[in-house]
């Protein structure tokens, strides 16, 4: 498996930045763009990285309905795209009532794309699943929220999603933003998959200080020994120290290559 960053909060030499995410993914015969970042950035590095979106991408995977992830859909058309049905709902941030929802409704999402919407895990290929809503089951993640939806109700981010990878009987799982909580998302991938083994975990962890959540998140990513840990865009600084203090984690920029 090979994964390109194309949108990170981080610039690699050479490359755009932005407050967002996009990965290129490519397995076997498949080839994925796992969210679009906020604007064309990711089309732009993808084009310094030798990868043409509109002729090498047939299937979008959208992790969830926030602007940073989503909102570069305006600028391509024509494919697959798969996401959560709540992924399209009005959001808003709480501390200033600013909106933080995709810039495109769902009408118009579906006029330039195939969208195949599913709250049930969703095999994209043999070999690669999204998962749809993640059960939250543990007691220290996703207790909180500082959105409100359209309803004027707490928004917990239900669409929030990753996709799970199989390869040697073994997962490598990428995430959005995690909204859902990164520990609940492995505990999901494995339940789908009914492989236990989990060698790599890239993308946003939504870990904001080295707190509480962000070590109990530690102890249970120690306790899983997975080898590759890579938390990004959304993990700030307080936690990425600790991050890197537990496991010496490399800092993701965009144009990096990664190979699983």
């Amino acid at each position: 498996m090979k994964l390109t960053v194309l949108t990170e909060n981080c610039a690699g030499s050479g490359f755009l930045a932005e407050h967002g995410l996009s990965y290129f993914i490519e397995h076997k015969d498949e080839k994925i763009l796992f969210d679009v970042g906020y604007t064309d950035v990711f089309i732009k590095n993808a084009k310094i990285s030798g990868i043409d979106i509109e002729k090498d991408v047939n299937t979008v995977v959208l992790s969830h309905g926030h602007w940073d992830h989503g909102d570069g859909l305006r600028y391509i058309d024509g494919k697959t795209l798969i996401t959560h049905p709540e992924s399209f709902i009005k959001r808003y941030r709480n501390k200033d009532h600013s909106m933080l929802g995709l810039s495109l409704t769902k009408d118009e999402i579906e006029q330039k794309f195939k969208l195949i919407l599913s709250k049930e895990p969703y095999h994209i290929s043999e070999h690669i699943i999204f998962l749809g809503q993640i059960p939250r089951q543990n007691d220290f993640e996703a207790k909180t929220t500082n959105f409100t939806d359209e309803n004027g109700q707490p928004d917990f981010v239900n669409d929030d999603s990753a996709i799970v990878i199989i390869q040697n009987k073994e997962l490598v799982i990428v995430t959005g933003c995690s909204h859902s909580g990164i520990c609940n998302i492995i505990d999901y991938a494995c339940k789908v998959t009914g492989i236990n083994e989990v060698t790599s975990v890239i993308g946003g962890f939504h870990l904001k200080q080295n707190d509480f959540q962000t070590q109990k998140t530690i102890k249970y990513l120690k306790e899983k020994q997975i080898a590759n840990i890579y938390p990004s865009h959304c993990t700030q600084f307080p936690a990425l120290v600790a991050f890197y203090k537990n496991f010496k984690i490399e800092q993701l920029k965009t144009g990096m290559v990664l190979y699983f």
